[in-house]
């Protein structure tokens, strides 16, 4: 088998969805610019919404100096994915478990969730257009900047709070008094059952009757007419309209948790739990799909029945889906889902410092957000000078130092599977 370097320069790919950041506000064309990426030029008028990095055949990864992709490059090199990999995931045609991203939210993202891989390879054989692969996409976000999100369902308490206090809110349930009469001691079970009869009774409500109620809901906002249970919604509520008006997703606000997270903060969304991206830039990992069923705050096509029918109904607060991380090594701290697919580390050192990985079993890849410096393998015989937004692979069963360079901090996110 031949020699190659266990590391080396891949160039990512950029997409330019509708809710990105604009121009150089966007985190992803800041990195863009920094990734040698063949032909990329800067639009300061386009938006920019995400950076990919990885194998998914609907954007994968170059190799820098080399006509061939990533997932063809690792097909013709299998070392580098190494031996263990294969033997929980399908790695076919140098196919990664992961993919990384670069999100920089403008706009909000749809009300969405993911399938689980059953659902996922159900909804790719019958929808191969809409739903482009077979896989699963639990995936995690990880805050570079203040980032604002929904994620999962309320407490139970708190969403019979709303129905309480917003009757707008109300009148598009027919099923909400039945609700509100749900004991506290009722089974999960139970819960489960009324917040799904809930939830879809909401997303299914006529568009005439949604757009009356929403009208008369932000006329009370705009007058100053939220009452106190309603206030740490109520910017959000009118943001949402603002961007979606007449869109029934936005009163999820007060039927999923929302989180104010700062950098550093990161959260996890497994199979079938609902949420949206509001605002912000963030490192995010997920199983290396595309899959996406959406159900409101979109202009693209809704799937609202396999949306309400695949979700959890898990109704519990939002430090459920926080990730805590813990330590790696020197500098470097590790978010670790509660999933095979990936974990992501993040490494911070100071000028002239160095982070030492120990020998990952599976394949890395590893972006520079901050500052300049250097990755160094085979006991320093080798090594990359890395500025910001330069990304990297690295081959399974190779240990390698982060050094920071002459200024500043440097900081790398590395996402691995093993």
């Amino acid at each position: 088998m031949a020699s190659v370097d266990p590391v080396f320069h891949i160039t990512p790919t950029t997409q330019n969805y509708d809710w990105g950041k604009i121009g150089n506000d966007s985190k992803v064309a800041q990195f863009a610019s920094g990734a040698a990426i063949p032909g990329f030029t800067l639009k300061e008028s386009a938006p920019y919404a995400e950076l990919w990095m990885g194998t998914h055949p609907k954007s994968p990864s170059g190799v820098s100096g080399l006509s061939e992709s990533l997932p063809e490059y690792l097909a013709a090199h299998p070392q580098l994915i190494g031996d263990s990999i294969p033997k929980k995931f399908n790695t076919s045609n140098g196919n990664l478990p992961f993919l990384f991203k670069v999100l920089a939210i403008g706009k909000a993202l749809s009300i969405q969730t993911h399938p689980d891989k059953k659902t996922a390879e159900e909804l790719h054989a019958a929808h191969p257009t809409v739903y482009t692969d077979p896989n699963h996409k639990p995936e995690m976000a990880l805050a570079l900047t203040p980032f604002k999100a929904l994620c999962g369902f309320r407490p139970l308490p708190q969403i019979k709070t709303y129905l309480q206090s917003v009757p707008e809110l109300k009148a598009l349930i027919p099923t909400a008094d039945k609700f509100l009469e749900l004991h506290p001691s009722a089974t999960s079970a139970e819960q489960k059952v009324a917040l799904k009869d809930l939830f879809a009774a909401l997303m299914t409500a006529e568009v005439p009757k949604i757009n009356e109620e929403l009208s008369k809901l932000i006329s009370r906002y705009q007058s100053n007419g939220a009452t106190d249970a309603e206030k740490d919604v109520k910017d959000l509520v009118l943001t949402l309209n603002e961007q979606f008006p007449n869109d029934i997703g936005v009163f999820c606000a007060y039927i999923l948790n929302y989180v104010i997270m700062e950098p550093g903060e990161a959260i996890f969304l497994g199979a079938g739990e609902p949420h949206a991206y509001v605002s912000g830039d963030i490192m995010e990992c997920m199983a290396n799909s595309d899959n996406v069923i959406r159900a409101g705050l979109t202009p693209k096509p809704k799937d609202i029945q396999n949306l309400v029918s695949g979700l959890t109904y898990i109704a519990a607060h939002p430090v459920n889906h926080m990730v805590k991380p813990t330590k790696f090594g020197q500098s470097t701290l590790s978010y670790d889902p509660p999933i095979p697919d990936f974990t992501v580390l993040e490494v911070k050192v100071g000028k002239g410092n160095v982070a030492s990985h120990k020998e990952i079993d599976g394949p890395s890849i590893a972006i520079a957000v901050q500052g300049t410096g250097s990755v160094s393998w085979q006991n320093g015989q080798k090594s990359l000078e890395l500025s910001t937004g330069n990304v990297i692979f690295l081959g399974a069963r190779v240990a390698v130092d982060f050094k920071g360079g002459s200024e500043g901090e440097f900081v790398v996110y590395r996402a691995y599977v093993e």
